[in-house]
Formats: structure tokens, C-alpha cells, sequence
């Protein structure tokens, strides 16, 4: 599969695409499932695309998170909130307009400097790990709230990240994960989520089994709709306040029942994922095959994999649009599908649209009411293709 987020130029369109083998393997032993090759983060992770503050469903998410541990852990000016993989400021604007110092940290070169010159967030252009959270405890910083989004499952070094959380976590301190949830994947048949950057799938037995390992414990745990499904972890220094949630033993308890810990569940989604990509395939050739013209809405790193997988291309869709004005002028990777502002929607006017970012379907569908109002409908691939109806 080619890279989901290398999106080429028209100058790179002769060129060969690198591509590497995508495979998922799960671990008896810890439970953890994850893919069988690891991409150098540089090639991945120094000049991104993905700009989160393009997502309302996002800025929301995030604010509202926000607002809660402020208010539950009285956080105010004498605190610091260090988030890792940052992006571009999306959720720690929202700490230093509320008065609280903050600390970003974000690899992504480009992206880093929106943060710093467009928001104000002071922002280290590294990659965390046990080494820039020993250079940061000797210069004296501790964080009262470590922040950590969709990052854990981008990581080679599981340990060490999550040792130098360890560090970096203030004794009363609260980290705060979010990680894709395993259980929604395969419940979703979201095989899209799957991609190089996503190293990782995690369970909460998986996740449990990380934290003790490296010195911290699993204190809370919610689930979460972003991202398509996903889990919350509040985590903190073993024997320190509160002690563990009713809700992470209850979790711990429905994985071992449904055999998350066993391989056979992970190869019924296997069968699945082959299934779909014969009905979508299926679904999109009868309307093609009756005269519709058809686009797709998202070029993110799960439409890339959904395309490239399903084998979807120029045959089928016409183009591909997406609000983030950095991916605007741009091709799907392995497709080649040119990406358009989502206005060109109205002028194209396509009979149908896939929504390759279903999980933010109802904030498209919101910003898409004058194409819907002219007949335009919206294609659902997951967990079975469908049209939403008006």
C-alpha cells in the first residue's frame, strides 16, 4: 500500500509511489494488535497534512475536554499542560485562553509553526520519548496534565513513550489518552483505520498490560465516539488518587467475554473486510453501470486505504474533495484521484458522493445542505455500503 497521507503533487505523478506491505498481526501474549512493518517517523510525521482545527466535530471535542479538567482539577495559572503531538495548537488554545501555561509538542515541522506563529502555543518540534522528557524534568518542568491524542498507536517505542510519561507527570498528575478503540474497528468493519502511521489497535487489556509494565496505572476509562470509536484513558503514578474506576474493571471484564484476548476474533473480521470489499465494489459498479456520476468526500489516510484496498479509482469516482486547503490541488496516493475544495461540489454536481470521512458524517452532511437540497445523495462504505437517506 502506498503511504495514506503522502498525497502527491502533479509534478509527482510520473514518479513511482514507495510503497510497503500492510499486514495486521496480534499477540497472544499481550494481546496487542498491531502491523508487521514499522515506516521510519521521518518519512511519516515531518511534513504532515493532517491540520486537526479543519475539523469542527474536533475543536468541539476538544474544548470540551478542556472545560472539564479545568473545572474538575482546578487548574489555573501555576499549572502547566504539556500536550504530545500537538498539531497545530487545536486543543491547547483553549488552556492558554483560559490563562493555564502550556507546552506543545509536535514533529511535524510544518505544522508545528502554525501552532506557534497563528495561536501562540509554544511548541518543541521533537519526538517524545524517555530522552526529551529527562531533558525537560532536568530543566524543571512537570506537567499537571500530560495530553496524548491519536498518538499512542503512531509510536515504535511503546515503552519508552509511555516511561517518559512517566517522567514528564507531575506525582498528582493526570495524563489523558485517546486511542482507537479495537472493539469498534472490528464492530464497524473500519479496516480503513488501518495504515502505517497506525502501528498499533488497542484493547484496554492491551493498554492495561503497557501502563503497568512502564510504572502507571489505569485510572478511568471512557468510550468515546471520535474517530469512529475510540477510548479515553485517565491515567496517573501508581498509589496516587483516585484509585481505579469501576468502568476499567467492568471493560477488562466484556473484553475477556468476548474473546478479545483470543486470535479467532480478530480473523472473523479478516473474513468480513474481504466480504465488503466485494459489496462496495458491487454497490459502486451498479450505479456507474446506471449512467451516475460519482465523487468522494475526505481525503484522509482512511480514504486512502479504502481506495487503494477496494481498488477504487478514476474508473469509478471523478475526484475527491477535502476542506483542508494544504490537500487542495493535490492526488489521493496509488489512485491518483485530483482533490478539490468542497465547493466544487455544486459546480461538478455528481449524482453521488462517498463519504471516505464517515466518521465525520454528520458535520460533511451539515456543511453539504445545498448539495443534498439539488439531489445529491451520500454514499456510507462501512460497515456495509449505503445511501443516507434525505
Amino acid at each position: 500500500m502506498p503511504l495514506a497521507n503522502s498525497l502527491p503533487d502533479a509534478d509527482s505523478l510520473s514518479h513511482p509511489e514507495a510503497r510497503y506491505p500492510l499486514d495486521l498481526a496480534f499477540c497472544t501474549h499481550c494481546s496487542l494488535v498491531q502491523i508487521t512493518e514499522t515506516v521510519p517517523p521521518e518519512k511519516l510525521f515531518r511534513e504532515y497534512l493532517y491540520f486537526s482545527s479543519y475539523s469542527d466535530t474536533m475543536l468541539e471535542h476538544a474544548r470540551r475536554l478542556v472545560e472539564m479538567l479545568i473545572s474538575s482539577r482546578n487548574l489555573g495559572a501555576r499549572h502547566l499542560v504539556v500536550e504530545l503531538a500537538s498539531n497545530d495548537g487545536y486543543l491547547l488554545q483553549y488552556y492558554r485562553k483560559a490563562g493555564i501555561p502550556v507546552l506543545g509538542i509536535e514533529p511535524a515541522e510544518n505544522v508545528a509553526r502554525v501552532a506557534r506563529e497563528e495561536r501562540g502555543i509554544a511548541t518543541l518540534t521533537e519526538f517524545f520519548g524517555r530522552e526529551l522528557a529527562d531533558r525537560l524534568r532536568a530543566e524543571g518542568s512537570q506537567a499537571d496534565v500530560v495530553h496524548a491524542h491519536n498518538v499512542l498507536a503512531h509510536v515504535a517505542d511503546l515503552p519508552g513513550f509511555v516511561a517518559g510519561i512517566r517522567t514528564l507527570l507531575a506525582p498528582d498528575g493526570v495524563a489523558v489518552l485517546e486511542v482507537p478503540y479495537v472493539k469498534d474497528l472490528v464492530d464497524r468493519c473500519a479496516f480503513d483505520t488501518i495504515y502505517h502511521e497506525h502501528l498499533c489497535y488497542f484493547s484496554l487489556t492491551a493498554l492495561q498490560s503497557l501502563f503497568d509494565r512502564n510504572g502507571l496505572e489505569v485510572r478511568g476509562v471512557e468510550r468515546i465516539t471520535i474517530h469512529g470509536g475510540s477510548l479515553r484513558l485517565f491515567v496517573g503514578h501508581p498509589g496516587s488518587p483516585p484509585a481505579a474506576s469501576e468502568e476499567v474493571r467492568s471493560m477488562l471484564d466484556d473484553e475477556a467475554g468476548r474473546g478479545m484476548g483470543r486470535p479467532e476474533y480478530y480473523e472473523a473480521f479478516s473474513r468480513r473486510v474481504e466480504a465488503l470489499k466485494g459489496e462496495l465494489l458491487a454497490f459502486l459498479g451498479a450505479l456507474k453501470a446506471g449512467g451516475k456520476r460519482l465523487a468522494g468526500y475526505g481525503a484522509a489516510a482512511k480514504g486512502a486505504v479504502l481506495l487503494n484496498y477496494i481498488g477504487i479509482g478514476r474508473d469509478l469516482l471523478e475526484f475527491v474533495v477535502d476542506r483542508n486547503d494544504h490537500k487542495q490541488g493535490r492526488y489521493m496516493p496509488g489512485v491518483h484521484l485530483p482533490i478539490r475544495p468542497p465547493e466544487y461540489l455544486l459546480e461538478a454536481m455528481p449524482d453521488y458522493v462517498l463519504l471516505l470521512a464517515w466518521n465525520l458524517a454528520d458535520e460533511i452532511i451539515a456543511q453539504q445542505s445545498e448539495y443534498r437540497r439539488r439531489g445529491g445523495r451520500f454514499v456510507v462504505p462501512v460497515p456495509e455500503p449505503r445511501v443516507l437517506e434525505s
